[in-house]
């Protein structure tokens, strides 16, 4: 079917790209990911730095990649630049170390930004794909991403994973739409989980096509923990409020579709609503779907998906693909920028869950940093969703480090959310319903549901010392739980006493 283009190894792919290009990347998380090209790149690295010669590359994606794009690649200081979201250990520690100059964007602008010409030029666009036609159609794998715009945008060629891991069974699941730029955009014409508004391939220009990487190479799939006793109460609680708020009125009979984040935490929510016999089956409108919505799916529990990437295990992606007569009128595969469109997210009325690394009495939610200072992941979809959702919710333990660290703090070290965007929040204590309230109010609700015990009376007796005023603070003391934890290994050691207004 492509006989209209070379064959050239993942050796021969990565040797046209020259220190200082860019490239643009397919996928959304590992699904969906070039891999033999990248770990090529990193061979041309190693050689170049051991010869003293400079070779770095800026790296744009839809979301994380694996170990063998940004793993390997960070690991031989191959990275100049890269955006947005990553999970990969070694690239954090080179970012948190000011090694890599990393931009944490939210999903829904990433390709956008590229297009404006915010972030320079695309060199070279790499894409797996699992079937290729001579006319220039590709059909993508596992997921989206921003492969549409970096195909369209790279100036010097587009080189192709032939992927065989991923099989073409799977042509039909995607709808492929890139929006025009202002001022020529249109109404994303999404009103229904299920509707379709593009094509199910990727047209490419087949004169920017160098060649096909042939290859069969599994997705490099996350393992996640086990649910725990935090976790299941955590998505408990979750599904108990959520019930509460069907009952009254607040959520309509039919229910709304749910957004969800990628986790142990995320998989525990979902499985708390599938089992709960007193909510109705659901639609899920996300950027990633994970083994838990699949497994919903086949109960019946859930109606029908909509992701960006399926973010699963290899076992489960495989299944997908043998039962394709199931999925191909219940699941569908669009593009980052559609995926998390706050358009669609508002007009769809979403219900949106996410993880928080900690929240502050008045709800400003942090999702990215530790202490202020060190990049966990990034801000990944959670922005995009939770600002533009009909209920927005965080969740996260009350605390973590065996005690040591306190998930509700006086004022956020980080914020990536702010009060006005977040209206509930749930730890396995309980849930803190925001709406409606005023910051103080906010604060007694949060301290009093949320918190830990061992932290509820610091968090009073902060109030306490607090200039009073719209918002109680003590400047002075705003980050003392995450100044105590720095020096002192325990936010328990923390003494307000020592701070006056």
């Amino acid at each position: 079917m492509y006989m209209s283009f070379a064959r050239i190894t993942a050796a021969e792919a990565a040797a046209l790209i020259k220190n200082g290009d860019n490239i643009g990347l397919s996928g959304f998380t590992p699904a969906g990911t070039p891999k033999a090209t990248t770990a090529e790149i990193a061979k041309i690295a190693h050689a170049e730095h051991e010869a003293d010669r400079p070779y770095q590359i800026g790296i744009f994606t839809g979301a994380s990649t694996g170990l063998s794009c940004d793993g390997v690649l960070a690991q031989e200081d191959a990275i100049k630049y890269r955006a947005p979201y990553t999970t990969n250990s070694i690239f954090r520690g080179k970012v948190n170390e000011g090694k890599i100059a990393y931009n944490d964007i939210h999903l829904s602008q990433m390709a956008q930004e590229l297009r404006y010409g915010f972030l320079g030029d695309v060199d070279w666009a790499i894409l797996e794909v699992c079937a290729i036609e001579d006319d220039g159609k590709v059909y993508l794998t596992a997921a989206g991403g921003i492969a549409p715009t970096v195909a369209r945008l790279a100036k010097k060629g587009i080189i192709l994973e032939l992927n065989s891991f991923h099989s073409a069974k799977s042509i039909g699941i995607h709808d492929v739409y890139e929006p025009k730029d202002p001022p020529l955009r249109e109404p994303i014409m999404i009103t229904k989980v299920t509707d379709r508004i593009g094509t199910t391939y990727l047209q490419l220009d087949p004169k920017k096509i160098v060649g096909v990487v042939e290859c069969n190479i599994p997705d490099e799939a996350r393992a996640f923990k086990d649910a725990d006793p935090v976790t299941d109460k955590i998505g408990e609680n979750v599904a108990n409020f959520l019930m509460a708020e069907h009952k009254r009125g607040i959520i309509p009979e039919s229910f709304l579709p749910f957004q969800s984040g990628v986790g142990t935490t995320a998989n525990a929510i979902l499985g708390a609503l599938g089992s709960n016999p007193d909510m109705p089956a659901f639609e899920v409108y996300t950027e990633v779907l994970q083994n838990a919505i699949v497994d919903l799916m086949y109960k019946g529990r859930v109606k029908c998906a909509s992701t960006c990437s399926l973010s699963v295990t290899n076992d489960k992606l495989l299944d997908i693909y043998d039962n394709m007569d199931f999925f191909k009128d219940k699941l569908v595969i669009r593009p980052s920028e559609i995926s998390n469109s706050p358009e669609v997210v508002r007009r769809l009325g979403l219900i949106a869950i996410n993880t928080a690394i900690e929240v502050d009495i008045y709800g400003h939610a942090n999702s990215t940093q530790i202490c202020g200072t060190k990049m966990m992941n990034g801000i990944g979809g959670s922005g995009d969703f939770e600002r533009n959702a009909f209920l927005s919710i965080f969740t996260c333990s009350s605390v973590a480090k065996g005690g040591c660290i306190s998930a509700i703090v006086p004022f956020c070290s980080h914020i990536d959310h702010t009060e006005h965007d977040v209206k509930v929040i749930v730890t396995e204590q309980g849930v803190a319903d925001l709406r409606g309230k005023s910051p103080i109010e906010r604060a007694k609700t949060i301290i009093e549901n949320c918190a830990h015990p061992d932290y509820k009376q610091f968090l009073w007796d902060y109030l306490k010392i607090s200039q009073k005023g719209h918002s109680c603070h003590n400047l002075a003391a705003t980050h003392a739980f995450h100044d105590t934890f720095i020096k002192e290994g325990d936010m328990r050691k923390v003494d307000f006493s020592k701070y006056t207004l």
